[in-house]
């Protein structure tokens, strides 16, 4: 390992907003809102305030999964929430998640908010019946696998893909640490895929839809631009399942809303109206 220069922690750490990061501008070490700002609100029972990273793409997936199979009343507004900005931080999003990370879901239905991607997976399976198995034996396994992902992502996204794709420098240290640990994570979907079609068998499941946007994502490369580095054509079952979720005009529609980056034909900043996949994505805006 290369020779680096050995970090001395202090006896009592102080936040240093000046310490580097893609999201420097964006961290602090405190909850809160930021600034006084009102949450727009649609005409749909389901509003949500998102933006198209993948614990984003999850719900979207389920929402358009759920408007797929006839589930009506599953009709939504999508709001664009710029973290980058800090949209996050505003007075009337923290009334609805204390925690500013997106996605959060209000259904004016009732009233409910609801924040954490798994939370609202749950919550509209619940609210519909739909896309978990009704036998107890295939719903916990689709349990074991959606609490796996939300488990596990963190080592992908914030351990993993802060130090190799957004740390201010490279530090070896962490990289090898995270990307042996995805590693091991994509052998043990890779492993379980050998034997099943979807996660929890033969029945397409908020697990799929949960998993697929992270390490479907990186089964196809296209996370992190870390196809090479982490050798990901080895994971031949976790690249089938990939495609054949991907495949599905629900999860193509889904993965598209609040999507600020790509081809501008894949992005619908906001979503009010299922008309807008043909209407409003960006090439047709700036067209």
């Amino acid at each position: 390992m290369a020779e680096q220069n050995e970090y001395v922690p202090p006896k009592v750490w102080t936040w240093d907003a000046e310490s580097g990061g893609r999201f420097a501008n964006i961290n602090r070490p405190i909850a809160g809102p930021t600034h006084d700002k009102e949450l727009p609100k649609g005409k749909h029972p389901i509003q949500l305030y998102s933006l198209g990273t993948p614990n984003g793409v999850k719900v979207t997936i389920m929402l358009e999964e759920l408007l797929a199979a006839g589930y009506s009343d599953a009709e939504y507004d999508a709001w664009l929430i710029n973290i980058g900005e800090g949209d996050q931080f505003s007075s009337g999003y923290v009334e609805l998640n204390p925690n500013s990370k997106i996605p959060v879901m209000l259904d004016t239905t009732t009233g409910t908010r609801v924040f954490e991607s798994a939370s609202i997976l749950l919550y509209l399976a619940n609210k519909f019946g739909a896309f978990v198995p009704e036998e107890h034996g295939a719903k916990t396994e689709a349990m074991n696998w959606l609490f796996w992902q939300m488990g596990s992502a963190p080592y992908l996204g914030g351990g993993f893909g802060h130090f190799y794709a957004y740390a201010p420098f490279k530090m070896e240290y962490p990289i090898n640490r995270f990307a042996m640990e995805v590693k091991r994570q994509m052998d043990v979907l890779n492993r379980h895929l050998a034997e099943n079609k979807f996660m929890a068998g033969d029945e397409y499941s908020i697990a799929d839809m949960a998993i697929w946007p992270w390490y479907g994502a990186m089964a196809k490369g296209v996370l992190y631009d870390a196809k090479e580095f982490l050798s990901v054509h080895e994971y031949e079952h976790v690249i089938r399942w990939a495609d054949e979720v991907g495949a599905r005009p629900a999860v193509k529609r889904g993965r598209m809303v609040n999507r600020t980056f790509g081809e501008p034909s894949s992005q619908l900043h906001e979503r009010h109206d299922a008309s807008d996949f043909d209407t409003k994505t960006q090439d047709k805006l700036q067209g």
